[in-house]
């Protein structure tokens, strides 16, 4: 009876919770974009946690490994957990919507956009320059240590594209007036080429580095079509035609081209689909974002349910958290059972299903020592009114130093 009683104030106060969120929601906010980016979002951690394993060596260090390349299988779960085409395309429509809104100059509107996305990451890579020391003192082998640096700057390269892309942003918005959706065709093209250079039969003589010329065509693809659908330039028609011809050139480049099936990089594998990305690439984030285009409407109804929306907004409010920090939630796990050996699913080698299940179990783990973190780290996304010149210097120094020692530079 008594635990009744307590749980009962509990979930009564999660509804008022839920409630009050839903009423201090402006009328004005796009729930269905806001979901969007949250289950994009989302899928980051999800895919990280469960195609990215450790093995241990016999010093006891964490080395990384990849379910992929046991269990080709699996590769079709990337399809789903690889999300980055709907995470442009809202942060176009979102970029769009906020370049028309702007008071100032276009370049303080960049300024402030530049700044949320740098805070987190300035953070993250600073407190963990400090940590690295002090977990080497504490006994921590060295190779673990650039076995987590590397994890935790991995999701970081996303932030250094969507800078760039968010830079265009005022062209994204007079080429979707100009062309409408059809202003990311050329993007598409740009990319075709290139991987008919570097996969067609002239590949022996093209030289490796072309292939980076699909880093910027491959990644602004998706936010030029989520900036075309902000300017109202995408209607129901053009999300089926995107939706349909996303989903057919996928099947042609996998079935008749032979692209790998995997969305990310399979660790011995001659050719990987997002390091830079390929034309597969664009074909799922077509497919993707013309689905979510179609949902968009069903998806706000839905939204008008304050337990629906509360979720959301939570995850919204955190997102930079979630991107910078996942990857240390995983190893705040893994490095301590590293000195315990080999713990199923979290420091054995992912090479049977029976991992795959065992990994399964480690999510909720890894979930909660996420919100434990972000209890904390959250801090990074807000202003840093407080802070001086001097700690703002340090913290540059700090993150450099940090990348130089996860880039292997040092």
């Amino acid at each position: 009876m008594s635990g009744a009683t307590r749980t009962g104030p509990s979930v009564e106060g999660l509804r008022r919770l839920a409630r009050r969120i839903d009423r201090d929601t402006p009328a004005h906010r796009d729930r269905a974009i806001d979901a969007l980016r949250a289950i994009a979002l989302l899928a980051v951690p999800a895919g990280h946690w469960m195609l990215g394993g450790f093995t241990l060596d016999g010093a006891g260090a964490l080395h990384n490994a990849s379910p992929l390349s046991s269990f080709a299988a699996l590769a079709p779960a990337s399809w789903v957990l690889q999300m980055l085409g709907i995470f442009f395309l809202v942060g176009g429509y979102a970029s769009a919507s906020s370049y028309h809104r702007r008071a100032g100059s276009t370049g303080a509107w960049l300024r402030g956009r530049i700044a949320r996305l740098g805070r987190p990451v300035l953070g993250v890579t600073a407190v963990w320059a400090v940590l690295a020391p002090v977990l080497y003192a504490a006994g921590v082998p060295v190779t673990t240590l650039r076995t987590g640096a590397t994890l935790v700057v991995q999701p970081l390269w996303f932030v250094g594209v969507y800078v760039v892309v968010t830079a265009l942003t005022p062209y994204c918005v007079r080429a979707a007036r100009r062309l409408g959706g059809w202003a990311a065709a050329p993007l598409l093209a740009s990319v075709a080429v290139v991987d008919f250079l570097r996969y067609g039969p002239y590949a022996d003589a093209v030289p490796s580095w072309v292939a980076l010329v699909n880093i910027l065509p491959g990644w602004l693809f998706a936010y030029q079509l989520g900036v075309s659908w902000g300017e109202g330039r995408i209607g129901r028609r053009g999300a089926a035609l995107l939706c349909a011809g996303g989903t057919a050139l996928f099947a042609v480049l996998l079935l008749l081209f032979h692209y790998p099936a995997s969305m990310v990089g399979v660790p011995g594998a001659a050719r990987t689909n997002s390091h830079p990305p390929s034309l597969l690439v664009l074909a799922l984030a077509a497919a993707q974002c013309g689905a979510a285009i179609l949902v968009r409407d069903r998806l706000a109804r839905w939204l008008a349910r304050p337990a629906l929306w509360a979720p959301v907004v939570v995850v919204n409010l955190s997102a930079m958290t979630v991107l910078c920090w996942h990857q240390s939630a995983m190893l705040a796990a893994a490095v301590p059972a590293a000195a315990l050996g080999g713990l199923p699913g979290l420091t054995t080698a992912p090479d049977t299903a029976l991992w795959i299940v065992q990994r399964l179990a480690w999510l909720p783990v890894f979930a909660a020592l996420l919100v434990l973190i972000a209890r904390y780290a959250r801090r990074f996304e807000a202003p840093w009114a407080r802070s001086t010149a001097a700690r703002r210097a340090a913290a540059g120094l700090l993150s450099a130093g940090f990348a130089v020692f996860a880039l292997g530079l040092a």
